[in-house]
């Protein structure tokens, strides 16, 4: 069996970083990719790059992992000649389109193979470049490879034919889908597991290999990042982003940092960034989740297959994928609206009491939001066509069931705050909501009014006076209180 019927909340938190994370890491990567920009330590959403970019577009690291993601997200076993047919024909209609930068083994394949191929005849094309050029283990066919995993995290057997599958589609050299099912082993255990995996973790699962892995990543492991800037082939990129991940110390404090500044250390090796930063960041999404990525890097990212709104549709795509192709019974994520009305909803909407140009309230006032009310940011399941349109829309997870739900829980809620005072900035009008406005809302309400300078006692209470029944739960207020004494102590992080 592929898919697991159950996984804790933790685990679709850590399935759904896995698509999201790496798409982040190729856009911010993108701009710096071969010295194209000067980089300073930490990376930005600053477009540009070989294929002149716009800030947050992904390149064709995510939009190849784009036309794999789709197949898995109808719960397809990968392995099938069906499901191998429909990857290429979306491959083959991605360099159709005439993309800004294309890997130069993954255009000739795709090239000679032509627009209407079949698995079997880009399989062939691919092994004629590798006989003409006498070698085909780049990068390209690892740094699209996360969605497979996605799509077999209940057999790691098949998981193992469908990235070798996959790869030999535009990569005949076995190392090349060696690698590609190695990394997708790595993404499956952090994602059930919430570890890095070890050598022993995974390398039984790889079965007889060419490459001698154990080495490659014992070599990665023991050296520093910067050794590795000959990163444009699948062994080096490998070492790149295994070096970057486990150089980078983890924080003490919000611990999930740490896919934020092994992105960091991963851009900063060189090279072929935007696709060191899309290896590295599959397997960092897998380890910390979709919550522990920033609002801040989700919001502008777009690209080949979702030319807006790129978070949420990656993050559905993940969805989907781990579900076997199946919504869940309220219809989400594909639906176009959550009904709530079982819940006692009562549309409310009030001005936040400390900040203005904020409004806090329920899921129910969306259908009847203030005209003056442009950017939404939203704490639980909505449709796809809930927040009105026009409206910017930033989706948090935050989940008001049980502290173990929300694995990144300080980041979260600090993240979530700032995000409001980010749109504020901009001069927006920002809607703060949950489902029925009682625990979540005044939650975050509170640590928007504290990083606007109200004291945490006087947010929480002003917050609380202003919304009916609301109560936020003990670990929430914790939570805050967290928080607070990290601003206290000058530990608070980017």
């Amino acid at each position: 069996m592929n898919h697991i019927k159950e996984l804790t909340s933790a685990q679709i938190d850590r399935a759904c970083g896995v698509l999201l994370a790496s798409a982040v890491g190729d856009a911010l990567g993108a701009g710096y990719e071969f010295g194209s920009a000067l980089y300073d330590g930490w990376p930005g959403m600053i477009g540009g790059g070989l294929g002149g970019f716009k800030p947050g577009e992904w390149t064709d690291d995510t939009a190849q992992a784009m036309a794999i993601a789709r197949v898995a997200a109808s719960g397809a076993d990968l392995r099938t000649a069906e499901a191998l047919d429909a990857i290429a024909a979306g491959f083959a209609a991605w360099y159709a389109d005439g993309p800004a930068d294309v890997g130069i083994q993954t255009s000739a394949v795709l090239r000679l193979a032509g627009r209407d191929a079949t698995a079997a005849q880009m399989t062939e094309a691919a092994q004629t470049v590798h006989e003409q050029e006498g070698r085909s283990a780049g990068n390209g066919s690892l740094m699209r490879t996360a969605p497979v995993a996605l799509a077999h995290l209940g057999d790691p057997a098949a998981l193992v034919e469908a990235a070798k599958a996959v790869s030999a589609l535009t990569h005949h050299d076995p190392v090349a889908g060696e690698g590609a099912a190695l990394w997708c082993l790595m993404i499956r255990y952090a994602v059930l597991h919430g570890a890095l995996p070890t050598v022993d973790d995974v390398l039984p699962l790889l079965g007889n290999t060419v490459e001698d892995w154990a080495e490659v990543l014992a070599v990665a492991q023991h050296s520093r990042p910067k050794t590795f800037t000959q990163n444009g082939w699948v062994v080096g990129a490998l070492q790149a982003a295994w070096s970057a991940i486990t150089h980078t110390a983890v924080p003490d404090t919000m611990p999930c940092h740490h896919l934020q500044e092994s992105l960091a250390t991963a851009i900063g090796i060189g090279h072929d960034t935007d696709t060191v930063a899309a290896i590295a960041g599959a397997l960092l999404g897998a380890r910390w989740g979709a919550s522990a990525v920033p609002q801040e890097w989700q919001r502008p990212l777009h690209g080949w297959g979702a030319p807006a709104a790129g978070a949420a549709v990656l993050s559905a795509l993940g969805t989907l994928t781990i579900r076997g192709g199946r919504p869940d019974g309220h219809g989400w994520p594909t639906g176009e609206r959550v009904d709530y009305a079982a819940w006692g909803v009562r549309g409310t909407c009030v001005p936040h009491p400390t900040v203005a140009g904020v409004w806090i309230g329920d899921v129910g006032a969306l259908d009847a939001l203030p005209e003056e009310i442009d950017a939404v940011v939203s704490m639980c399941r909505i449709g796809t066509a809930q927040v009105p349109t026009g409206a910017i829309s930033h989706a948090v997870r935050l989940i008001d069931s049980r502290p173990e739900d929300n694995p990144n829980l300080d980041f979260v809620v600090d993240d979530a705050a700032k995000t409001v005072l980010r749109l504020r900035g901009e001069g927006r009008r920002v809607f703060l909501h949950c489902v029925a406005g009682q625990s979540r809302t005044p939650t975050v309400a509170a640590r928007v009014g504290v990083l606007d300078g109200t004291s945490l006692v006087r947010a929480l209470q002003g917050v609380v006076d202003v919304l009916p029944g609301a109560r936020p739960q003990d670990w929430l207020v914790d939570a805050l209180r967290r928080l607070d004494d990290a601003d206290d102590s000058g530990l608070r992080r980017r």
